[in-house]
């Protein structure tokens, strides 16, 4: 006997390959079988007549047929499917199997060769390269091999004994030729996909299950609620419950149009069920939409799951007494609500702070959140995030109660360092040349902490993405956009009413004192008043002055009749009257000589707008006459009385038959009933911002259209004035809008005779929150302020689940073009002072133009332009990113799916497992042909190569062009795993034909070479530039002797799995 020392010249592989002549028989032990073994002794089993194989459990036969942690490099030849079909050719012709009842102790390799030459080889010469000495050992191993006949004969002896000892098994063969057959065979994609979410997503372990998150037990999959979920909404609410259960708080961002609404009720309802108390809180003009949800009526189509849910107003948290619709608030016990939804949570992203009371941000942490049983939060928004990125962390601080660190367990040391961190990023990504500010190149400055907070934190799935990634069969597809009709209406027929730019002027004139009494407070009782009224800011040390507050209100003021102006003559001439009154009484009172002058009402504001929240806040404020200068402030009064009274009378005269904006509208909703876009479907919605717009256009309209074009006509204002021409249907909001749209809104077929609204005007209370996709066409008779509002709007048309095939919608502009209006509108705004939350949280008192971002003029400029040309989504209004480009969620739910039936077929795949398809050519982002590798880090050194912080680590996975670009890298995952979904999902079967193309161009898996380098260039993108020379080592069998460290991590990558997407055979033809 020898020793044989298993490196260098002296392998047993080396041994081997001396014994194996031709007919040469072979007995072997071994507790497992390598392919990669195999592959090094191929070109001489070929000689082998018989083989007996002895080998270990079946169990442990699939865990070693691709090798041990030495044959990373030999994995990475990327052979796996190639060699295991050659393997099963030579183990059907040449082997018998059997298997040990427990594994074999050592293995033994016997050969009985011709002529006469019999050997032995035994100790931890296993059919491993480890074992045959290609790899290095790990172990202590010990291998000897005879040097005589005499010597072998003795083995011989005892593997006959033990093999006879065995009883043969025709299933230990059929066992092992169906292993190597599973890890030759052609793959489906989808199982790929789902193979590369489970390994990346395993440790999370149950917080994966379905099951676990949504409890069966409450009943839940049961209501009605549920059943009206499409799939992608059933995910965002099983996503929402386990970040409610497990962080304490969701916010769900979907973008307008995918049913917001509906997934939180379904959130409540489930937590109703476990007799959870539900708080919603909605701004005003939305808190019918909720309402209605839970009224015992025969037109609510969620009436069976008898939601139960209290409502009240944003506003109301500001309030310590009198009633929110049937809400005593003075006896509301605050702190006992399981679960609070925020509608509309972006209107907390600032944080106000005031001298001597709470804001409502104050409020809703002190009295609901952080008092009392423990307080999940639930927010809605499709604006979380505007331009910047800190508006999250007001909104994350109500999941936290505030504690800075509390995420820490999530990898997340400290909330406001990550946004700090990742807002100046973003301004720095923002003073970037127009062409390098690309929504990729942000993403990779962000940093992966604000990824994770995001993801951990959102679920956002935009209108794209679930069209791209769960298809249109369930939902149907979304109806086309039409381009925008814009009409520029004059105000008078008779072109007498004085041009909109006159009438500015005249606006700009106006000294509003009448809102604005500290104003003339005189100079030596200042102080008194800045200490009752003011808001502390600074912790303390700064005042936001309430003179300052009050300039401010009246440069808003100034904007209002503007927007009056632009909305209607009618709603104008109703706000300068009022005004008119509110400066008659005030000078009445000065004459009086009254002791005190509250200040005045503001009627015309809708204070819900976020414009106006850092104005409106606080108690009214009270000046004594003695203290201002009374002189002075009658003069201005006396001015404004003046104009405000040239101005009425004016706009008295254009009376409806003069009103040239009203003839205008007639005509297109005539246009639109006589040439519907849609066969038969003759339905408009009407919005305008303003109840008295609202309320004129329903006069002057409803009989018209009734009359000369036989429609029925319905206003919906939430002022408590909703009526319609229908008779029979009542005047609540639910009622009206169900027979406006009655197969969105599922009225009861029972209803069906009581006939349909055709014409529905309306405020911005159903902008939000409302199925009306029966309706094709949708009116903006103004422009809101804020671009966000009108996309929201048109989401009420623009909807899955819509039976039209196209919408359209149509904007009133004002005469002139864009920039002269918006110009106009920054002169009457004038400078304004606002108390605003800085990027780095701080609060600070600046200047700006005209109220917060919306009204910054070159982002309206931007985004108003873009409306008149084309239908745009929320997302693309920002020049940001989506947060649906950020969260990884939807995949952590794919997988959950899969898993509940299929766990153990993802755990029986080996590495390196891949899939062919073709790559889609078709939709709005072709993705082109290429690989998707999902790689692994096991070593230190690749740990290390990769970006601190990043979330997936140790798995990364990157999109590799077929011609060696890399398309997208790690820093991009969400992505990558976008494309590697959209390739797979569905894809249920191997594509026979793209695996025939692949296999004839690699000779069935033999010659990867191209792929190799493919891959080499994914590691490329991890290990970095420096060390890309070394990348070629990587892939060479054997190179793994080099010293540990030599390749500084580049052979410390495993490959997971990958997805092959050739081009589309008509690409490639064409």
């Amino acid at each position: 006997m020898r020793l044989v020392r298993n490196s260098g010249t002296d392998r047993g592989v080396d041994s081997l390959r001396e014994w194996l002549t031709q007919g040469t028989n072979v007995d072997l032990v071994s507790p497992s079988f390598s392919l990669f073994a195999f592959a090094e002794l191929r070109d001489v089993l070929d000689r082998v007549e018989r083989c007996r194989l002895l080998l270990g459990e079946p169990a442990a036969i699939l865990p070693g047929l691709l090798g041990g942690d030495a044959d990373i490099a030999s994995r990475g030849a990327l052979h796996g499917r190639w060699l295991a079909r050659l393997a099963s050719d030579w183990i059907k012709k040449r082997a018998e199997i059997r298997h040990a009842r427990k594994a074999p102790p050592q293995s033994l390799v016997l050969v009985d060769g011709k002529p006469s030459l019999h050997r032995a080889m035994l100790g931890t010469c296993s059919f491993t390269t480890e074992g045959l000495g290609v790899t290095p050992g790990g172990r202590l191993g010990l291998v000897q091999a005879t040097e005589s006949d005499a010597e072998a004969a003795d083995f011989a002896e005892w593997f006959r004994s033990n093999w006879d000892d065995l009883e043969p098994n025709p299933s230990a063969k059929a066992h092992l030729l169906k292993v190597l057959d599973d890890v030759g065979s052609q793959r489906a994609p989808s199982l790929v996909y789902f193979q590369i979410l489970y390994q990346m997503f395993k440790d999370l372990g149950d917080e994966l299950d379905e099951e676990r998150i949504i409890k069966s037990a409450t009943g839940i999959r049961n209501t009605v609620v549920w059943k009206k979920l499409f799939h992608f909404q059933r995910d965002g609410v099983t996503g929402a419950i386990d970040k409610l259960e497990r962080i304490g708080g969701c916010i769900i961002a979907d973008s307008v149009g995918l049913g917001k609404t509906f997934e939180a009720l379904a959130v409540i309802k489930y937590y109703e069920l476990r007799n959870d108390r539900v708080l919603v809180l909605c701004p005003k003009r939305l808190r019918d939409n909720w309402t209605l949800y839970k009224t015992n009526d025969r037109r609510n189509v969620l009436a069976p799951d008898r939601l139960n849910f209290d409502v009240l107003n944003h506003t109301d948290l500001s309030r310590d007494g009198g009633l929110s619709g049937d809400i005593d608030l003075s006896h509301v016990n605050w702190g006992n609500y399981d679960l609070v939804v925020i509608d509309e949570s972006h209107n907390f992203r600032n944080k106000p702070t005031h001298k001597d009371r709470d804001s409502r941000y104050d409020h809703l942490m002190k009295r609901i959140i952080q008092s009392g049983v423990k307080t999940k939060v639930l927010m809605l928004s499709a604006t979380p995030v505007n331009n910047r990125l800190a508006d999250l962390k007001n909104q994350i601080a109500f999941v936290t109660e505030g504690n800075d660190v509390a995420l820490v367990a999530y990898g997340i040391p400290s909330i406001e360092a990550t946004i700090r961190k990742a807002q100046a990023q973003f301004n720095r990504w923002l003073e970037l040349p127009e062409g390098d500010r690309r929504p990729a190149r942000l993403m990779d400055m962000l940093g992966f902490d604000y990824f994770k907070l995001l993801d951990m934190l959102t679920i956002a799935r935009s209108r794209k993405h679930v069209q791209r990634y769960y298809g249109i069969e369930e939902t149907g597809e979304f109806p086309d956009r039409l381009p925008p009709v814009n009409i520029k209406a004059d105000v008078d027929l008779t072109g007498e009413f004085r041009p909109i730019r006159e009438v500015n002027n005249e606006i700009r004139r106006l000294t509003l004192g009448a809102y604005a009494p500290l104003r003339y407070v005189l100079p030596h009782k200042q102080a008194a008043y800045d200490e009752k009224y003011s808001t502390k800011i600074h912790g303390g040390d700064r005042f936001f002055r309430q003179v300052d507050r009050e300039e401010s209100l009246t440069h808003l003021l100034r904007v209002n009749i503007l927007k009056r102006m632009e909305s209607s003559v009618a709603s104008f001439s109703l706000t300068i009257e009022r005004q008119l009154a509110d400066v008659d009484a005030l000078l009445a009172k000065i004459d009086a000589h009254d002791d005190s002058v509250d200040e005045l009402p503001i009627d015309d504001v809708d204070v819900d707008d976020p414009a106006f929240e850092a104005l409106l806040v606080g108690r009214k404020v009270k000046v004594l006459l003695q203290d201002v200068d009374r002189v002075r402030w009658r003069q201005d009064l006396a001015e404004d009385h003046n104009r405000l009274e040239a101005l009425v009378a004016a706009s008295r005269l254009v009376i409806p038959t003069r009103d040239a904006k009203l003839a205008a509208l007639r005509r297109v909703i005539a246009d639109k009933v006589s040439s519907p876009i849609n066969q038969n479907n003759r339905k408009i919605l009407l919005f305008t911002a303003f109840a008295d717009t609202a309320d004129y256009l329903y006069r002057e309209l409803a009989p018209w259209a009734h009359a000369e074009l036989g429609l029925h006509s319905a206003i919906v204002s939430g002022a408590g004035s909703n009526r319609t021409t229908l008779p029979g249907v009542r005047g609540d909001m639910s009622s009206i809008l169900s027979a406006f749209s009655p197969q969105s809104k599922e009225r009861p077929a029972e209803l069906a005779t009581e006939g349909e609204i055709d014409l529905l005007i309306a405020t911005d209370c159903i902008s939000e929150g409302q199925n009306l996709q029966d309706c094709d066409y949708l009116i903006n008779y103004d422009i809101h302020w804020n671009p966000v509002r009108i996309i929201q709007r048109f989401g009420r048309i623009d909807r899955i689940g819509s039976r039209n095939a196209k919408i359209q919608l149509v904007n009133f502009w004002p005469n002139m073009e864009l920039d002269e209006y918006l110009d106009l509108e920054s002169r009457v705004s004038g400078r304004m002072v606002l108390l605003d939350v800085s990027a780095t949280g701080e609060e600070n008192v600046i200047e700006f133009q005209a109220g917060n971002e919306m009204n910054d003029l070159e982002y309206r400029r931007a985004q108003l332009q873009k409306l008149q040309d084309a239908v745009i989504d929320l997302e693309d209004l920002s020049s940001g990113v989506s947060i649906a480009d950020l969260t990884l969620n939807d995949f952590r739910i794919d997988l959950a799916g899969y898993l509940r039936a299929n766990k153990g077929r993802l755990d029986s795949l080996p590495l390196g497992t891949y899939a062919v398809t073709e790559t889609l050519g078709d939709g709005e982002i072709p993705i082109p042909p290429g690989v998707i590798f999902c790689l692994r880090a096991v070593g230190d050194a690749a740990l290390a190569a990769a970006e601190p912080g990043y979330p997936l680590a140790p798995h990364y996975v990157v999109h590799v062009g077929d011609d060696g670009e890399v398309l997208l890298p790690y820093t991009q995952a969400k992505q990558v795993l976008d494309r590697l979904k959209k390739l797979s999902l569905g894809r249920d079967q191997p594509d026979q034909e793209a695996y025939k193309r692949f296999d004839k161009a690699t000779r069935s898996g033999r010659d990867m070479e191209s792929y190799r380098k493919l891959l080499a260039q994914a590691v490329g993108t991890l290990i970095g530039k420096r060390e890309e020379r070394a990348v070629a080592s990587l892939f060479q069998i054997g190179g793994t002797h080099a010293m540990k460290g030599e390749f500084a991590g580049i052979n410390d990558f495993e490959v997971v799995a990958f997805l092959v997407a050739l081009p589309s055979l008509a690409s490639t033809v064409s």
